[in-house]
């Protein structure tokens, strides 16, 4: 397997370096196999998928899968999705997953920036992504179809189920000033949180004792993915632009009501009445970025996402060895110094 160097966000980085040796070669073989999946299609669609993974990330979700595997330990005999090739493969067959999303909502929010680079949809138009985001989605489950896992392959199934049903009750709420704090959270589970599980499980399915751990780490993955999705939510009412990569309020602008929004009209009853379609623009959307962070919600949901991130590091298994509880409390962590 040929080792590929790739920047990581510091945060990431230090986890891989603290991990055991195999964790980082095995994310060095993430980065060769997305090539050679990637490189597996011709011509413009290709090109076009390939530009997502090429962006880069943090990859956060191989990361899981592998930390998962570490803390299950090898299985006697080997079973279906473990080994080396195997564990590389579940962490791919995510990472597609995780990007084939990104393409698609970039379609649906008419988005220009992605990771500040052009959106797959800005530079090639509506068709080119649609089809660029379904073969990513067809590669990852090809890639773990290799691993003649019928476990994993409902681990992974079921998270990208729950994205469609998400990501529909996101269309629905479109515009919807009023949704529900819990209808909200539940969306975030279904359309981010979902999947993180599933990398968690995919890791712990293929070691020595995969189903009690699989469900630990899964509840912990869980929460995690669900505070990512918050704090998200938070970096575009809060941004910078150069931070990232898309202007503040773009959530907003199209019409997609998140928590900073729904903590905000608490303490504003004017924002409680806004309809987002008279934004008029990038302008209006920032501008009501600032009546938010006015109110103090910025703050207030920050706190609930630590909250969620406290909960999760309690799914934990007692049993774990004192060096990876630390690795995995370090992922916790990892995602709220993003915000910070």
């Amino acid at each position: 397997m040929t080792a590929v160097t790739v920047p990581r966000p510091g945060e990431v980085q230090a986890i891989i370096d603290r991990s055991p040796p195999a964790v980082a070669r095995r994310m060095a073989g993430v980065e060769t196999r997305l090539t050679e999946v990637m490189g597996q299609a011709a011509g413009p669609l290709s090109v076009h998928a390939s530009s997502m993974i090429e962006a880069g990330g943090k990859r956060l979700r191989p990361l899981l899968v592998f930390l998962a595997a570490e803390a299950a330990g090898e299985p006697d005999p080997p079973s279906p999705g473990a080994g080396e090739a195997a564990l590389v493969r579940a962490a791919v067959s995510v990472e597609l997953v995780h990007s084939a999303t990104l393409v698609h909502d970039d379609v649906l929010d008419a988005a220009d920036l992605r990771r500040g680079r052009p959106t797959v949809v800005a530079a090639a138009g509506r068709p080119m992504a649609i089809a660029a985001g379904d073969l990513l989605f067809s590669r990852a489950f090809a890639e773990l179809a290799r691993n003649d896992s019928g476990a994993q392959l409902r681990a992974l199934s079921d998270a990208s189920s729950a994205l469609a049903e998400g990501e529909l009750l996101q269309r629905e709420d479109a515009y919807a000033t009023a949704v529900p704090l819990r209808r909200y959270l539940h969306r975030c589970e279904l359309k981010t949180a979902r999947l993180f599980a599933a990398a968690a499980r995919l890791g712990a399915l293929a070691g020595a004792s995969p189903n009690a751990l699989a469900d630990a780490l899964g509840s912990f993955a869980q929460g995690v993915g669900l505070a990512f999705q918050l704090l998200d939510d938070i970096l575009d009412v809060s941004g910078p632009a150069a931070r990232t990569g898309k202007r503040r309020g773009t959530d907003l602008l199209d019409g997609t009501v998140t928590l900073p929004l729904i903590l905000a009209r608490e303490h504003d009853e004017a924002l409680a009445g806004i309809d987002l379609r008279t934004l008029g623009g990038p302008g209006g959307a920032e501008e009501l970025c600032d009546r938010i962070a006015a109110t103090g919600a910025l703050v207030e949901a920050r706190t609930h996402a630590l909250r969620i991130i406290d909960e999760a590091k309690g799914h934990l298994p007692a049993r774990l060895a004192p060096q990876t509880r630390r690795l995995f409390e370090q992922v916790a962590d990892a995602v709220v110094d993003r915000y910070s």
